[in-house]
């Protein structure tokens, strides 16, 4: 393994991999508790899905009101998330009505600074390629760099990175996609358009859409155009590219997705360009630097959450995250979504059981892999939610002493709730 210098310590307290809101969270947890703490992130920047691929806005923190999501109900996803919210608040990086609209670049230098401030080591451009093991406990992680390959040892470590890297590379009990067939929700190519109109025709968008379907004009399997503002002035964002067929596990296959989800960009915008009001001058000013992954593994943990649990709301004994995000299945085989929403002034919870892979010791799950239903996982999968999580598992890794299974949950409720965290 390569020398990376005596400026740069190989052995720490906890490693977390991945950079998204998730990790995060994690590393703040965990250093705020005086732990040290290491960040390795593949991209030359922060953020995860919210700045590589574009996705915004933040879904839903708060309870629905009864009259609706016009009307803010209690905060479900506060803590560590909200203080990410009330930061790019300060740095004018989120719309001042809803705090949901974000400006991806002001993110990734929030995220910066929260991070140096508090301490924690961060590697970026560090990709993970392997673990080493003793057992049923990761020893320590293999990383790609410039430097070469270079490996960092840790008493525990939080998988951070969205599809259950450290986790699968560590031979843990897995699931991909939906159960009868292994198939994900579709991925999403996210791109915006500059110098569009102020005031779009909304039904006059979605009709001619359709008129250009049943035409044979768009190939696009998505049955609706999503756009929403940008901070931006004639700034717009699009999740309306929807990749079928394609597993973002499986290198050739994720390659032919992004191909895929480029194409489908640029029919949707000469579309635009050509037969609706407002975009006539369009201009693509970017493609999310990477497509988006809805779905791909998931751990089998402790406890597997399931629909009816989100769908009843239960509060588990052991919660270490809330969520209000309704089931969002987005079909795997075609158009159509299966959406189903949460009792109004209401939430369901996320018990810690469900971030704990069965067959390891020391590695936590922080996100979208958790141990999960497919038909769970669409309403958990959210920044907000995974964000919530992210503090849960980084908070029981500053409570690690041997085996993630025995660490208690009421003494990570204690942190949380001295740390103004929800759960």
């Amino acid at each position: 393994m390569t020398n990376i210098g005596t400026d740069l310590k190989c052995k720490k307290d906890i490693i977390i991999c991945g950079g998204g809101l998730s990790g995060i969270t994690a590393a703040l947890a965990a250093r705020r508790e005086g732990k040290d703490v290491l960040l390795i992130e593949r991209y030359g920047f922060l953020g995860g899905h919210a700045t590589n691929a574009l996705v915004s806005p933040f879904m839903n923190y708060y309870e629905r009101h009864p009259e609706g999501w016009q009307k803010q109900g209690n905060i479900a996803n506060g803590g560590l998330f909200l203080d990410i919210v009330n930061t790019l608040f300060e740095h004018k990086g989120i719309d001042e009505e809803w705090k949901q609209i974000f400006d991806q670049e002001v993110l990734k230098y929030v995220l910066q600074i929260m991070l140096q401030r508090a301490g924690v080591q961060v590697l970026l451009h560090t990709f993970l390629a392997d673990v080493k093991k003793d057992g049923d406990t990761v020893t320590s992680i293999i990383c790609a760099t410039k430097a070469g390959l270079i490996e960092f040892s840790a008493k525990c470590f939080v998988d951070a990175t969205g599809d259950a890297d450290l986790s699968r590379f560590a031979n843990a009990e897995i699931e991909i996609g939906r159960e009868e067939d292994g198939l994900c929700q579709p991925m999403t190519l996210f791109f915006r358009l500059a110098n569009v109109a102020k005031n779009i025709d909304n039904d006059e968008l979605q009709s001619k859409y359709r008129a250009a379907k049943a035409r044979g004009e768009i190939k696009n399997p998505r049955e609706n155009v999503a756009v929403g503002p940008t901070l931006c002035e004639g700034v717009y964002s699009f999740n309306s590219t929807r990749v079928l067929g394609k597993s973002p596990m499986d290198l050739k296959s994720f390659t032919a997705a992004e191909f895929e989800g480029r194409e489908q960009v640029f029919e949707m915008r000469d579309f635009l360009r050509r037969e609706v009001r407002g975009f006539e001058n369009a201009h693509l000013i970017m493609t999310a630097p990477q497509i988006g992954v809805r779905e791909s593994t998931r751990i089998i943990g402790d406890y597997v959450l399931t629909v009816d649990d989100l769908t009843n709301t239960v509060k588990f004994d052991d919660s270490i995250a809330r969520g209000v995000y309704p089931v969002d299945i987005h079909n795997p085989t075609g158009s159509g979504t299966d959406f189903r929403e949460i009792p109004p002034l209401d939430y369901y919870t996320i018990p810690y059981r469900s971030l704990t892979p069965v067959n390891l010791r020391n590695v936590i799950v922080a996100g979208r892999p958790i141990s999960s239903t497919h038909g769970a996982h669409s309403a958990i999968r959210v920044m907000s939610i995974c964000a919530s999580v992210g503090e849960g598992a980084g908070t029981a890794a500053a409570l690690f002493e041997g085996d993630f299974h025995k660490v208690d949950a009421k003494s990570i409720q204690g942190l949380l709730s001295k740390n103004n965290g929800v759960y």
